[in-house]
């Protein structure tokens, strides 16, 4: 072993003992992907493994995404625990037809089936410990996603070195490379000549991670800070310290029963983990939206969920109504088109929508229009001659142009920043068979885009009065 990799290895030993991330813990589950980084911690862990008498069982859950690609990993891993001398599992799933079944992205698919695989395997063997390969860059990269999609402190303070596994509680995540830079791994692997696979998805930009690590990062390290990743996991220490502070002032707050401070006379930022904490516990998805309407308005109620709608009093404590209370936040009425005629227009809560169907003897003469305010184009043929209007529904799925799987609408609303009380006036169309094709002021449905086929347009105005 080169003097570097004994460096790396004191490294991460000293981590995993002050940190205290295995405990008393001896047997030692191991994600390993077989990519470079969890190929890396493998082969620290084993060569320290002797000397702290750690016993390590090698888990490797195939996605089935890439092919002969994702085959060839899973040999990869199997070989190398052989070699090693460590006991190897596998298990595989269609993460693609699972995440279109839920309706929710691939990689949430593919997270969710590979941490379920781990806490089986952890319950077989009786693990209590399971060690993940991220590292710094990942903690950097995971900040800049943070950060664009508007997260709290608590978010943008990044992966934890101990967090509970999200498919069992009693299951500890520990990651004892946080602190490791890629390039470090790198010149490991080198020296010790570790084999790993490379994922060629890794480079595919129109991932936003992707577009994170090969385009934004490299712009800012060579033009604004050339110690970017140094910078930024100090940052995060910052502010995980000032969260972890936050979340004991606002537990402090809440477990008393007679308060002698009044809700509204906490800080800003300890009243906002009040109501996240009392969220969380209801199993409430917290974003901020939710949060600053019930910070500033005391006693209104919010819809939440189907048939759940939540108010916060003027102690500060959230109340959960369920039921026909529910019902009034979903509005309710419908309007019918037809859209046979060349054109139209017809007026309806509030909005006024034109419309113009334009036919072709051929494919490919339309081509996509600029684009024009509160004004679409959809494939008339696919969302056809009768149109329903209504308001947004409990369940509403919708599947948004440039995604390759439906979501639910809430989720979408969450996603585009669309306040709670603004979701239920916006005006949703769909097909007759209850398809949604358009939903006021956001992307337009996916299915019923224009394309080369297209042999009749359907060009769709809309203005609110």
């Amino acid at each position: 072993m080169t003097r570097m990799s004994r460096d790396l290895a004191q490294q991460v030993e000293q981590t995993i003992l002050q940190r205290k991330l295995f405990g008393r813990e001896r047997r030692i589950l191991v994600s390993v992907s077989g990519g470079l980084d969890s190929m890396a911690l493998l082969a620290v862990l084993s060569a320290l493994a002797k000397k702290n008498r750690w016993e390590l069982i090698v888990a490797h859950f195939n996605h089935r995404l890439r092919g002969q690609s994702s085959n060839a990993d899973e040999r990869l891993v199997a070989q190398t625990a052989r070699t090693l001398g460590w006991k190897f599992v596998a298990d595989r799933a269609d993460v693609k037809q699972f995440g279109r079944k839920e309706g929710i992205s691939l990689e949430m698919a593919a997270r969710q089936l590979r941490h379920k695989f781990l806490a089986r395997v952890a319950q077989q063997f009786k693990i209590r410990i399971v060690a993940l390969a991220h590292h710094a860059d990942d903690q950097v990269e995971l900040f800049f996603l943070r950060l664009l999609r508007g997260a709290s402190s608590e978010g943008l303070a990044g992966m934890e070195w101990r967090s509970a596994s999200p498919a069992d509680r009693r299951l500890t995540l520990v990651r004892p490379l946080l602190d490791v830079p890629k390039e470090q791994l790198e010149k490991y692997a080198q020296a010790e000549r570790v084999k790993f696979r490379q994922d060629a998805t890794n480079a595919h930009v129109e991932i936003l991670r992707n577009r994170v690590r090969h385009e934004l990062l490299p712009l800012l390290t060579k033009e604004y800070q050339p110690a970017l990743g140094k910078v930024i996991l100090r940052q995060m220490e910052l502010l995980r310290a000032e969260s972890e502070f936050m979340d004991g002032a606002a537990r402090k707050w809440l477990a008393v029963t007679q308060k002698k401070e009044k809700f509204v006379k906490l800080p800003i930022a300890v009243q906002r983990r009040c109501i996240y904490m009392q969220l969380l516990q209801h199993g409430i998805p917290a974003d901020f939206d939710l949060v600053e309407t019930l910070r500033e308005t005391p006693n209104r109620p919010v819809m939440v969920m189907s048939k759940v709608v939540i108010t916060r009093d003027e102690l500060g404590k959230i109340r959960l109504n369920s039921g026909n209370e529910a019902k009034t936040a979903f509005l309710e009425g419908i309007k019918e088109l037809n859209l046979v005629k060349g054109a139209g227009e017809a007026t309806w809560e509030g909005v006024k929508l034109c419309w113009t169907v334009s036919s072709a003897t051929k494919p490919l003469i339309f081509k996509i229009p600029k684009k024009i305010t509160n004004c679409e184009y959809f494939d008339g043929a696919k969302v056809g001659s009768r149109v329903i209007l209504r308001h947004w529904s409990a369940g509403d799925r919708f599947q948004p142009i440039g995604m390759s799987n439906a979501i639910k609408l809430q989720d979408f609303f969450t996603n585009e920043k669309v306040s709670r009380s603004d979701r239920h006036q916006r005006i949703v169309a769909t097909t007759s068979e209850g398809k949604i094709f358009w939903v006021e002021g956001l992307r337009i449905g996916e299915r019923f885009k224009l394309d080369k086929t297209t042999r009749q347009r359907l060009k769709w105005c809309w203005d609110r009065l």
